[in-house]
């Protein structure tokens, strides 16, 4: 999916910051409150993918880049209703959004009025949101392996299958029964850490939140 391939944060406009954050969002809320007590986080994950179709919850995000300079901060809020639909929104440090509507991925930067949008079929085949909006065929892009527990949490690594997804490694710990923090390794050195707030399984939101039309004047760039 290299429209959402990362980049080296300070290389990275407002717009291309949000762009190579939206697969990253995707990943958020996939394994929330799955799970049966004392379970590792496969057994977790797969009980999310059986029985969750919908969430939402808050998150905190740190982008640490390979030369160690201080993370860049950002948080907002997430929804997503499987399978392709999703709504992931930056509140600080700047306002942006990104919707996924089970057929196009918009990408919206209000400080610039500007709208990104692509298909979304090939970017749910081998990026993190496929964990999130896609079938529950994770295998065929994805390795999916137990990580060994730490920092009291349960581990999921998934590493993508496709050389050309922009990243390396996805791990999603658990604690509870649910998603405590999730970390991205990019081809770049880069890390993301996404801390999970309060999450609400199978909620029921409203199908608006997943569909998204540019603005008057917006400057739409893409398919």
């Amino acid at each position: 999916m290299s429209d959402l391939r990362f980049a080296p944060i300070s290389a990275l406009p407002r717009l291309e910051f949000a762009r190579g954050l939206a697969a990253l969002g995707a990943v958020a809320v996939m394994v929330a409150a799955a799970g049966v007590a004392h379970a590792s986080g496969l057994d977790q994950l797969h009980a999310f993918l059986e029985g969750t179709r919908s969430g939402r919850t808050t998150f905190t995000q740190a982008v640490t880049a390979k030369s160690g300079r201080a993370p860049q901060q950002a948080s907002g809020s997430f929804a997503f209703s499987r399978p392709g639909k999703f709504r992931w929104t930056y509140d600080k440090p700047f306002q942006q959004l990104i919707v996924g509507d089970s057929d196009k991925l918009w990408i919206y930067d209000s400080g610039l009025n500007q709208v990104i949008v692509r298909k979304l079929g090939a970017a749910l085949g081998s990026s993190p949101a496929a964990l999130l909006a896609g079938d529950n065929t994770l295998e065929r892009n994805f390795t999916l392996t137990g990580g060994i527990a730490g920092e009291g949490l349960e581990w999921v690594d998934a590493t993508p299958k496709a050389a050309d997804s922009g990243f390396q490694e996805v791990r999603i710990g658990f604690r509870d029964n649910l998603p405590r923090r999730m970390e991205l390794r990019d081809n770049f050195g880069q890390v993301t850490q996404l801390d999970f707030g309060n999450f609400e399984r199978n909620a029921a939101i409203d199908p608006a939140q997943f569909r998204f039309t540019p603005p008057r004047g917006a400057d739409v760039v893409g398919e």
